[in-house]
């Protein structure tokens, strides 16, 4: 899944740097689900007193799991998103991600979510394939 870059953009890029500003919003615009659901969960660590927010519905079709994916596995996507919402986001499957507030990163809370314990009690026979 590729993102959908403008003429513009990718003129601007061949030439130097690009705003993150611009690249964020290819990434709204290309990754949409993925977009909104950090979005959502960056709100709603924002707006609570939780040391984290996390997703644990899965996507309702395998181009949201894409988009995911997407987002979460590139380091310049992921990187730019959590400087955009002043979230640190951590990712377990193929659709738990979870956003932690930047200075919990390295922390008790944050290094449970991100273990290898964690990964192994947060699977099942369902998401083996995702």
């Amino acid at each position: 899944m590729s993102l959908d870059v403008s003429p513009k953009l990718l003129a601007e890029a061949e030439a130097g740097d690009i705003r993150e500003e611009d690249f964020v919003d290819t990434v709204r615009t290309s990754l949409p689900y993925a977009y909104d659901l950090i979005a959502s969960l960056a709100a709603e660590l924002r707006d609570g007193t939780a040391e984290f927010t996390d997703n644990q519905t899965p996507p309702p079709s395998e181009r949201e799991r894409g988009q995911l994916l997407r987002a979460l596995a590139s380091d310049a996507i992921r990187g730019a998103l959590e400087r955009h919402f002043g979230v640190a986001l951590a990712f377990q499957n193929c659709h738990r991600v979870a956003a932690f507030r930047p200075g919990a990163r390295g922390g008790e809370t944050h290094g449970r979510f991100t273990s290898t314990r964690a990964q192994v009690l947060n699977q099942s026979a369902e998401l083996r394939d995702c």
